[in-house]
């Protein structure tokens, strides 16, 4: 055999051989040798003109491989060698062929492999890209994808047989096309037949089946060309007979993707559970509705304090009160979770819903972490009963609605990942019971939810009203005017193609007709017949079987796909998370740039200090308190005696000299004076003496707190704690109540103080009188500035400062100088004027023309005479001072009789004792629970926002909080975003 490429014998052989290069030819050497050295040279010999030898040769073995096989007769006398060429061209020409068949298979190989390619790219180019629907399937199923056994999942499916059962019968289906046809061909009007084959025409098109757009246009071009009768009843009934069978048909492909969509249902609830046991074995990792729900929370309280506004997407649910609102988004959420009520306001705040899968159907509120078993008649009745407790505590006194966001989380198999805000039903007329400024508040809170350049606005239109009596329509075109982020849902179509006369007017509607709003898309939905009881298995059941049996869908008046809240969940779903795609890295930038100014101003105002926001702040003046309130067991003993007795004296002093002192002190004899002492003392201390005491005592605990913290206060401390600080002492003040028990001890041990009357020394004698005589000193001093300025200015104030008296100053200063003569007369004068006294002072005022009122007489009487008083008293007072012999011996000297000392040295022991068990009282017991008490109102402080908010103010505070905020939002935005580009 020769390998073509080789190297040959002869010129002749190495021309073929560099034409047929790379090409095996399996043909015997010697034969093929002898071949192309005859061709050789006989072109050589024959050829006039030049070519060249390996052009020539492969001509003439292509022309040879069209010969006939059979080889030639050998020519009469030629010989064996003219046979054996004959030989030898039949070989060649069989060797062609073989080549030529070679040729052709390999070119049909490669043309046919290039067409298949070519054919497989356009078919590849046809299908739609579903990369986009990824996100539809959450990360953790292609994990578990490799675990999930799909033998078992084989098994599960129904068998082609079954499938085939539900299929319909296309020979028929034919038959009945071909009569069509003929109807419509013989230019016979159908009359309502067509509306028939309108309907029929979406009910194909709705089942998958093929399109009648043809026999449509067929029908109407017969129409308008012929008005003949209409066809016979056998015609008529065969037509009918169609239609319901197209009708059972659709409702075999419903029933079948019914049941595939509920296994597909309970395989995912089965992936989702397994993940769910999962999750303790590896880090949870939130989904993605959960981590943007928690970027519109802290935007929701962000977004109130500053002027940065909120741009993220979410579903706003406006619409007229009664309209349907929470039925729709309950058949969204798959759960009753809201309160009803018959005609009444029942959403009374906005409601921020979050949907999201999960493997059971659930409810948790964000603050909160209890779960509602939504397949629980109770969780589902105890959700309710917290969601309107919610909504009321919300709304301040004398308000019917409120612009606090109640937050709530959903999950559950099956549900459409979303967030949803429910919003207070527009009203037109403030009834009965509400606010006067209802109305403005829902409109303005609407208009607050709306005017988002990004919110998708899902607009409930009641269908069993009049179009006309709509108010949210006209609040919603004004919002969105080009219907860009519009979808418009009319409720209770049930309701309305029973009480519409002319059902056109619902396809006007949903066909945008009707209203000058635009919208994006048009749904008709049904959620109940209006039973709070039903549930929502129940509702979808009637809702799916109202628009089987609907006319509406039958003549074509509405879409399959604007049917039904599961097209409008889904429809919603989609825009919600096309919107959050479009917007959220351009929020994202938004809040970096925020952050940036923010940061920026902080440095330049407050380079020295920390980014502390409210709560930071509230800690620290939390510790610096509690610090004050322990310095106040680090107080002296003494420190508190020296305070508390000088402060009880203060109090009790003005009783003691007036009602019991002064009284004693006119009588004749010591024996009287010491009577008249016990009792009063013994009336003074089971009354008003151990209140007065406890008084004082809580006073100082008072004084010395107050002192604490403005002694910290003057410490380089925080000036922004100050406000903080005086409330925290003024609700513990408030709170703190002192020991009753200690009012009953307390009297006893100061009965028994006042019983004592034994003076044991000299220094305690010495003590009462300084103590007597310091009290009678100030007593007198008080006396002598009233009397001052009764009489006015004397002679030298007038002379040197120019002041005069008033007449009624004139008067008493005659009547004191008359007064004062009849003292030097009667030095032992009692303390009271007898009447007779009282007319010779007013006689010798009016010889002098002083007209003088008796009273006034006797005023002025009251106080010359204390005066003289407390002068004796304090003369009798130095003369004790060597009496203690004497009173020590009892001996009886009318000149040293010093009973009254004894009674200042009972009352400066009393006071001493009282102060010494107010002290211990004070730093045993009412101290630590002062210090309690503050811990108390600093927790309560803790969690009321509100408070703090009140109390921790300033443009420092403020700043640090939006730094706070705009920095967690921004990262939680990245974290976000990041998350969304996986998915994608």
């Amino acid at each position: 055999m020769l390998r073509v490429g080789s190297k040959a014998a002869c010129m002749g052989c190495r021309n073929l051989v560099s034409s047929n290069m790379g090409v095996r030819v399996r043909v015997p050497l010697q034969k093929l040798h002898s071949l192309s050295c005859a061709i050789h040279h006989r072109y050589s010999r024959n050829t006039t003109t030049q070519r060249p030898p390996h052009r020539t040769a492969a001509r003439y073995f292509t022309s040879m491989s069209r010969l006939p096989m059979q080889p030639p007769k050998p020519h009469p006398g030629s010989g064996g060698h003219s046979y054996q060429q004959q030989r030898s061209f039949w070989v060649a020409r069989l060797a062609a062929r073989l080549l030529r068949l070679r040729y052709i298979l390999l070119g049909t190989a490669v043309g046919g492999g290039y067409t298949a390619k070519k054919t497989y790219d356009e078919w590849k180019d046809m299908l739609p890209d579903f990369s986009e629907y990824n996100w539809v399937i959450p990360d953790f199923v292609w994990e578990l994808s490799e675990q999930i056994d799909l033998d078992k999942l084989a098994k599960a499916l129904p068998e082609m047989e079954e499938i085939a059962k539900l299929l319909p019968d296309l020979d028929k289906i034919g038959q009945n096309f071909t009569f069509l046809k003929s109807l419509l061909s013989s230019g016979v009007s159908l009359g309502s037949e067509v509306k028939g084959a309108s309907g029929l025409h979406l009910l194909l098109e709705t089942s998958g089946g093929p399109s009648l757009k043809a026999t449509d246009s067929s029908a109407a071009t017969t129409h308008d060309v012929s008005d003949k009768q209409y066809k016979k009843s056998s015609d008529k009934e065969k037509t009918d007979q169609l239609q319901e069978e197209l009708l059972r048909t659709q409702l075999k492909y419903q029933r079948m993707l019914e049941r595939l969509e509920k296994e597909n249902k309970e395989l995912r609830k089965v992936v989702l559970q397994k993940d769910d046991k999962g999750i303790h074995q590896r880090k949870v990792k939130k989904s993605l509705i959960d981590m943007y729900s928690e970027v519109l929370d802290i935007l929701s309280d962000y977004d109130a304090n500053y002027n940065t506004q909120d741009h993220l997407p979410r579903v706003v649910v406006v619409g007229d009160q009664s309209a349907g609102k929470t039925s729709v988004l309950e058949m969204i959420a798959q759960a009753r979770i809201f309160p009803r009520g018959s005609g009444e306001m029942m959403t009374r705040s906005p409601v921020k819903v979050t949907l999201s899968e999960g493997p059971h159907h659930v409810a948790m509120f964000k603050d909160s972490g209890r779960e509602f078993d939504l397949n629980k008649e109770e969780d589902l009745a105890a959700l309710r009963r917290e969601i309107e407790l919610r909504m009321r505590k919300s709304v301040k006194e004398g308000q019917t609605v409120s612009a606090e966001t109640i937050s709530l989380n959903v999950k559950g198999p099956g549900i459409q990942r979303m967030v949803l805000v429910d919003l207070p039903g527009v009203i037109s007329t403030v009834t009965t019971g509400m606010a006067t400024d209802t109305k403005e508040t829902i409109f303005s809170m609407s208009k607050a939810y709306m005017q988002n350049p990004n919110a998708i606005i899902l607009c409930i239109q009641d269908g069993s009203i009049d179009a006309e009596r709509s108010i949210v329509t006209d609040l919603v075109s004004q919002m969105d005017p080009q219907g860009k982020r519009t979808i418009f849902v009319l409720t209770k179509v049930d309701l309305a193609e029973k009480n519409l006369a002319s059902p056109s007017r619902i396809q006007q509607i949903v066909e945008g007709k009707l209203f000058p709003m635009k919208a994006l898309g048009y749904f008709a939905v049904v959620t109940g017949k209006g039973s709070s009881g039903e549930s929502i298995d129940s509702i979808k059941e009637y809702e799916e079987d109202f628009f089987q049996n609907s006319r509406l869908l039958r003549d074509g008046m509405l879409k399959a796909h604007q049917v039904t809240t599961k097209n409008l969940s889904l429809a919603v779903s989609d825009c919600f998370w096309k919107m959050v795609r479009e917007s959220v890295e351009q929020q994202a930038d938004v809040f970096k740039a925020s952050r940036f100014n923010l940061e920026t101003e902080w440095k330049n105002n407050y380079p020295r200090l920390r980014e502390l926001d409210r709560n930071e702040l509230f800690e620290k003046a939390k510790n610096e308190i509690l610090d004050e309130v322990i310095s106040l067991s680090q107080v002296t003993p003494q420190h508190w005696e020296a305070i508390l007795q000088k402060k009880l004296w203060e109090r009790v002093s003005t009783h003691v000299i007036e009602n019991i002192y002064l009284p004693a002190a006119q009588t004749t004899d010591s024996g009287t004076f010491n009577t008249t002492v016990d009792i009063k003392l013994k009336q003074w201390t089971d009354k008003q003496l151990p209140h007065k005491a406890l008084e004082v005592a809580w006073e100082t605990l008072q004084e010395e707190f107050a002192r604490f913290i403005a002694e910290y206060r003057g410490k380089d401390q925080d000036d922004i704690f100050d406000k903080l600080k005086e409330a925290v002492k003024d609700e513990s003040i408030k709170r703190h109540k002192w020991n009753e028990r200690a009012m009953d001890s307390l009297r006893v041990i100061q009965h028994n103080a006042l019983e004592d009357r034994s003076i044991t020394d000299k220094p305690q004698w010495d003590a009462a009188i300084q103590f007597m005589e310091e009290t009678l000193q100030s007593r007198l001093k008080d006396t002598e500035s009233v009397i001052r300025d009764m009489v006015g200015p004397d002679w030298k104030e007038r002379w040197l400062h120019w002041r005069s008296r008033t007449p009624d100053q004139h008067i008493r200063n005659e009547t004191k100088n008359e007064l004062d003569r009849l003292l030097k007369l009667h030095d032992d004068h009692t303390a009271y004027l007898a009447n007779d006294e009282v007319t010779t002072v007013r006689k010798n005022l009016e010889g002098r023309t002083v007209e003088v009122d008796p009273i006034l007489i006797k005023d002025t009487w009251h106080q010359l005479y204390r005066r003289h008083f407390l002068q004796k008293a304090l003369t009798h007072c130095n003369l004790c001072k060597r009496g203690f012999y004497y009173y020590q011996r009892h001996f009886v000297d009318s000149e040293l009789e010093c009973s009254d000392v004894v009674l200042f040295w009972r009352i400066q022991r009393m006071l001493g004792i009282t102060a010494n068990t107010l002290r211990q009282q004070l730093t045993n017991t009412e101290v630590r629970r002062l210090e309690k008490n503050v811990k108390e109102v600093l927790d309560d402080f803790g969690e009321d926002m509100e408070k703090k908010t009140q109390l921790i103010t300033g443009r420092r505070v403020q700043l640090a909080e939006d730094l706070k905020k705009v920095r967690e939002i921004q990262e939680k935005l990245e974290a976000f975003i990041e998350a969304l580009h996986k998915e994608k």
